[in-house]
């Protein structure tokens, strides 16, 4: 089973391929998408709809994991952030590929064992599970941890098929 895993932001939208077959795990590919700042909303929104779009027809992911939007202090920014999270899931949906959402906690949880892991712990824990893979920034980390989660969660289920 191949899994995108994308950690959604209208800065910076981080995303992962990586390929699951029961308890193996190979990692393909990550990065970022960097919508232009100075565009509009709406510019930005269609850039990540493209760029997200642009590594389904690539990659062909047959599963999308995506983090799971949680209220933020400021209302504002959790809007904004589901619009970046919105543009991604239709881009993906538009494929027609299953999206799978994820809770902070439970990502963490999936990765570490523990569901207040920090940042760090979450690094150390991908370097040990997926010696390939080497983030260059927190999103493109959180999109591997992301898809590992998918991949950890569901192993046993595509492992039948």
């Amino acid at each position: 089973m191949r899994i995108i895993g994308i950690d959604p932001g209208l800065l910076h939208t981080g995303w992962a391929i990586i390929d699951s077959n029961g308890p193996e795990r190979h990692y393909i590919a990550s990065g970022v998408i960097l919508p232009p700042v100075k565009q509009s909303l709406s510019e930005r929104l269609a850039f990540i709809f493209r760029g997200v779009t642009e590594l389904c027809d690539t990659f062909k992911p047959d599963v999308c994991s995506i983090e799971y939007t949680f209220v933020n202090k400021n209302p504002k920014t959790t809007l904004i952030l589901g619009h970046a999270r919105a543009a991604a899931m239709v881009a993906v949906a538009n494929c027609d590929i299953p999206i799978y959402e994820y809770e902070p906690n439970a990502i963490k949880k999936a990765l570490t064992g523990a569901g207040h892991a920090d940042k760090e712990q979450i690094y150390k824990m991908l370097s040990i599970l997926l010696p390939a893979a080497h983030p260059k920034t927190a999103d493109e980390s959180d999109a591997i941890a992301i898809a590992m989660t998918h991949a950890n969660t569901n192993s046993l289920v595509y492992k039948f098929k």
